[in-house]
């Protein structure tokens, strides 16, 4: 009968988990255990019987068969937060194409153990009686700090270590000898940082509207039910989301279970944090990347130990130790930034669903631009559909927008990047003491070429993506590689306006400056909030009034309620519409949508300026007119003529080197390799290509796609490929990444 073996790690909280040490499994225990089941193992030189976690069962022994040890047995509790995340890890590295140790290192993103935060005080121990006899003692022996410290403990029995030693500037040695006689104690307790405990907190409840409502109680009622679907929240700018978030929160918190709320960018940690503190106290905690490590430590200690019911925070917050998990809520699931950047390639939005699964809980999705994805689920009925098509407050109305043509503006003389009725618009907020948002739709990683005259840009004429400029002064697709040398006039039209086009916030700040000396301006991007606390800084000041004119890219447009804001400019919608992405058109309509839903967000009208040298482009007459069902048909319309997701499956193989000879014959290799494969019969095959930057830190990237209808070929495809290439030598060097989209 073939042994089957595990590979167990024996403290998941140590910093170095990629450390496991494999066992026999007896034949008592084969069938019974599973990944990420807590066994009992014999460790060491002495057998000491310690508790581990199984990461994977193998039927391969890596050490030979009569040096290993057998498992123990199963341990009792063995259904933890950590067992769930480990297999969670292990879906991931099955789904994603990354390694056990990479997905371990997602899902368990905090493995060093930081030193704990001690709280000291002294206590007295004593009556009244006694107290005052040794007052007494004190003022005759004229131990003046004794007897002050003495004195204060009749005020209060426990004072905080620092007050002694701050604001009363007593040393040790004034108290040590009365903690010899029994008088006082001194104590320490270890206590968990807290990024946001030193809030001022006034519980409160909103009252929800009719629409708001509705959508409440069908969840209530299908929760109570034990049913736990996936819902999507379609909801306009302004309709009042976060409230029916609230709501459900509080069914969920009833039931004795814990809740994750997922948000997309640090930016909206302040705002959305403040709400929900506001109706739910001390039992949320936050996670982002501008905590210390030993506040990131101590807030998933905390939500492991119970000591707090509501984790919000960006894509890592999904992972936090919840042992009773059952709501995940992912607000403007939209966003990019629910896609890791890094191995494994997984988006949050896929992987909550999963772990809502694991965990019989609800997933609650919301956006007022819903990625096409999760809306084509919607309408499959895979998703179920709430939708919110009035703002909560009656009072408030979308905001009136219109369309700049930059072309006319450069026909009319005017040369500056603000177009006429920006300029004046601006300067009635600033006379009437309102506030103005100017926002610069920057996305890109690289830069496009367009012409000023006619609003083009030149594209690929294979895959209707932009070229990029090259710092060589080619222009190339990085989609399928055409390359063409940089026109000196516009292909279009002819003229000789044609130019790489990039702006920034500095040289924005700068003329707003220059041309309204009088206005407040305050800028927000990312060299003003590295700073910890940037982000709430700048948006605090803002929304207390000390400034008239926010400017700021994509972080200052996602879901803040400013009331006072009645303009928002764009200052150039078309930067992301040219990024070579297949979703430029997608992420255009959802900034600009954003954009336009920050101004009039209470009973003052609001004005939404849009400039642009394409104003017939859909992305952007759809999001001057909020219309996403429009937006969606147009978007889907070119999504099925040239076979992009959500349409179809996309897997995207990127490989890596410092030899580029290496790099070109490894690839190749593959390619054929994935040509001669049983399952690529019906796939479509493209490439390889560049990578969209080719070349970094002197590392060389080319990109295979792969397009089919059907996920789970190309998953087969992509394991294949995985065992071929590491049983090849001469690619040993290359390093390869897989990302399904």
């Amino acid at each position: 009968m073939q042994r089957k073996f595990a590979n167990i790690i024996i403290d998941i909280s140590h910093e170095k988990v990629d450390r496991p040490f494999q066992y026999k499994v007896p034949e008592n225990l084969k069938g019974q255990i599973s990944v990420g089941m807590q066994v009992l193992i014999p460790f060491g030189k002495g057998n000491r019987q310690r508790t581990g976690y199984v990461l994977e069962l193998t039927d391969k022994a890596e050490y030979d068969i009569d040096r290993l040890k057998e498992i123990a047995g199963i341990a009792v509790d063995r259904v933890s937060a950590e067992s769930q995340l480990i297999q969670l890890a292990w879906w991931i590295k099955e789904r994603y194409g990354s390694t056990m140790n990479q997905a371990l290192k997602t899902v368990l993103p905090v493995k060093q153990v930081v030193k704990a935060q001690e709280k000291k005080s002294i206590r007295c121990l004593i009556g009244e009686q006694e107290l005052a006899e040794a007052i007494e003692t004190a003022h005759r022996k004229h131990y003046q700090a004794r007897e002050r410290l003495l004195r204060a403990l009749q005020e209060s029995p426990v004072i905080p270590y620092e007050v002694i030693r701050g604001q009363m500037n007593l040393a040790p040695a004034t108290w040590k000898p009365l903690v010899e006689q029994g008088i006082i104690a001194y104590e320490s307790q270890e206590v968990f940082r807290d990024p946001v405990g030193a809030l001022n907190i006034e519980l409160g409840k909103l009252q929800l509207n009719e629409s708001q409502n509705t959508i409440v109680e069908d969840f209530c009622h299908s929760y109570d039910q034990g049913i736990r679907n996936t819902s999507l929240i379609y909801g306009i700018t302004g309709s009042g989301k976060t409230e029916v978030y609230m709501e459900m929160i509080s069914h969920v918190l009833e039931a004795g279970r814990q809740v994750i709320v997922l948000i997309p960018e640090i930016a909206l940690t302040y705002q959305t944090v403040m709400r929900f503190y506001k109706r739910f106290g001390q039992r949320v905690s936050i996670i982002n990347s501008k905590l210390s490590p030993g506040e990131r430590y101590d807030q998933f200690e905390r939500a492991r130990q119970g000591d707090i019911d509501i984790m919000i925070g960006p894509r890592s917050a999904l992972f936090t130790p919840f042992q009773n998990l059952g709501l995940i809520i992912i607000d403007e699931e939209h966003e990019g930034a629910y896609k890791s950047e890094g191995v494994p390639r997984y988006h949050a939005r896929d992987v909550a669903v999963k772990r809502a699964e694991m965990n019989h809980a609800s997933v609650v999705l919301g956006s007022a631009t819903p990625s096409l994805e999760a809306y084509t689920k919607a309408l499959r009925g895979t998703y179920k559909l709430y939708e919110l098509k009035e703002r909560a407050k009656k009072q408030s109305h979308l905001a009136h927008v219109q369309i700049a043509d930059l072309r006319e503006e450069l026909k009319a003389g005017n040369k500056t990047i603000f177009s006429r009725i920006l300029q004046e618009k601006l300067e009635e907020r600033l006379a009437k003491g309102e506030q103005t948002m100017l926002f610069l739709n920057r996305r890109g990683y690289s830069n496009f070429v367009s012409c000023r005259s006619c609003g083009e840009a030149i594209k690929c004429p294979h895959c209707d993506v932009t070229l990029t400029l090259h710092r060589d002064g080619r222009l190339v697709c990085h989609y399928c590689g055409h390359t063409i040398p940089m026109p000196k006039a516009c292909p279009s039209c002819g003229s000789k306006y044609i130019a790489n086009f990039g702006v920034g916030t500095q040289k924005i700040e700068a003329m707003v400056q220059k041309m309204y000396p009088q206005a407040r301006v305050l800028r927000m991007d990312l060299d003003t909030t590295s700073k910890k606390g940037g982000h709430e800084e700048i948006l605090s000041a803002f929304a207390q009034g000390d400034a008239d004119i926010l400017i700021g890219t994509q972080m200052i447009v996602k879901g803040h309620d400013f009331p006072n804001v009645t303009l928002v400019g764009v200052i150039a919608a078309d930067i992301s519409l040219y990024s070579p992405d297949y979703r430029c058109g997608e992420r255009t309509f959802q900034l600009l949508t954003q954009a336009a839903g920050r101004a009039g967000r209470d009973q003052i009208p609001g004005d939404v300026i849009i400039q642009t040298y394409k104003p017939d482009h859909y992305s952007i007459t759809c999001a001057a007119d909020q219309d996403y069902e429009s937006f969606y048909r147009q978007e889907m319309a070119y999504r099925k003529l040239l076979h992009y997701p959500p349409v179809t499956q996309l897997l995207t193989i990127q490989f890596a080197s410092k030899d580029e000879d290496y790099l070109t014959r490894c690839v190749d290799y593959a390619f054929r390799q994935i040509q001669g494969m049983e399952e690529a019969t019906e796939v479509q095959l493209i490439g390889p290509a560049e990578a969209s930057i080719y070349k970094i830190h002197d590392i060389y990237r080319k990109i295979l796609y792969i397009k089919n209808e059907n996920y789970d070929i190309l998953i087969q495809i992509q394991n294949k490929l995985e065992q071929i290439m590491q049983g090849t030598d001469w690619c040993s060097a290359i390093q390869i990444q897989y990302d399904f989209t």
